[in-house]
């Protein structure tokens, strides 16, 4: 078995179809010491036998995907999305507790899009920030990091409302550090010019709580959420991004969360040792 980078971690999105026990195993054969779970796999088994899975692999879980979805007007929907986060904040700190030391208890959040048949833009995001309001005791009391991820302004209507990294920081400086942070990733935040700045202002108040790095591809395809792709394929510039948060202060595991079709297809041990020596070549090498 080689031997991949400390830092890095597979977010299971990266091998879709791999079910948790493959996916688990897959990572772990490639060197990779590190895993971001999703909640779908986690379900598949039921949390006690991931929890298991989790705990004999002697990997660390680096974060838990996803929580959010909140923007919906006030009723049952929006009453059943939150419940549903409280859930997702306790399966967060039950894996975290079950990886290897230096595991992460990290919940990504992301904020959800427009309601149907709403043209608020604002007041969305305002219901963002209550929600996040609501859920932040429960966070603290179980140590998990609520972390709004920025979404690129494409997903603006139907996935994501916050879609700078100035936004997402802007929500979570009205809450403690250790309870609400935000993600860095590559995909989404790669465009906006004000990003360093953004990186290092997160930075200084302890908010990174996730980094994630793929590359940006064109065309992009039909389904604009599978236009990621390996490091190196694309064209993001990593250098600059990857040493904003080193300087920044974070020393997490930095995942490779890719969303793209021909991935998903191919054979996922291939995918998690391509993905090892992609990091070694465009992102490791470049941590300050």
């Amino acid at each position: 078995m080689s031997s991949a980078h400390p830092r890095l971690s597979l977010n299971q999105a990266t091998i879709k179809y791999a079910d948790l026990p493959t996916a688990i195993s897959v990572t772990a054969g490639a060197g990779i010491g590190s895993i971001g779970l999703w909640r779908e796999p986690v379900a598949e088994v039921g949390l006690a036998r991931a929890t298991e899975l989790v705990a004999d692999s002697g990997l660390r879980v680096s974060s838990l995907c996803r929580g959010g979805f909140f923007t919906a007007f006030e009723g049952e929907s929006r009453r059943a999305s939150l419940d549903d986060n409280r859930a997702a904040i306790e399966e967060a700190a039950t894996l975290a507790a079950a990886g290897a030391p230096g595991s992460a208890a990290v919940l990504v959040l992301v904020a959800g899009g427009l309601p149907a048949g709403s043209l608020d833009l604002a007041g969305a995001r305002e219901r963002v920030r209550d929600a996040i309001g609501e859920l932040e005791p429960a966070a603290r009391a179980s140590g998990v990091t609520l972390a709004i991820e920025p979404l690129h302004p494409m997903y603006v209507a139907d996935r994501a409302v916050i879609s700078t990294l100035g936004q997402a920081v802007d929500i979570a400086e009205e809450f403690p550090a250790e309870s609400v942070g935000v993600v860095v990733d590559t995909f989404h935040i790669w465009w906006d010019p004000a990003v360093l700045e953004q990186i290092a202002r997160a930075g200084a108040g302890g908010r990174i709580a996730s980094y994630q790095v793929c590359d940006w591809l064109t065309p992009l395809p039909a389904d604009v959420l599978l236009g990621r792709g390996m490091m190196g394929d694309g064209h993001i510039d990593f250098e600059p991004l990857t040493r904003a948060v080193a300087a920044a202060g974070y020393r997490g595991d930095i995942e490779v969360e890719i969303f793209n079709q021909a991935i998903w297809n191919a054979d996922p041990g291939e995918i998690a040792a391509l993905t090892a020596r992609r990091f070694a070549e465009h992102v490791s090498s470049l941590w300050a």
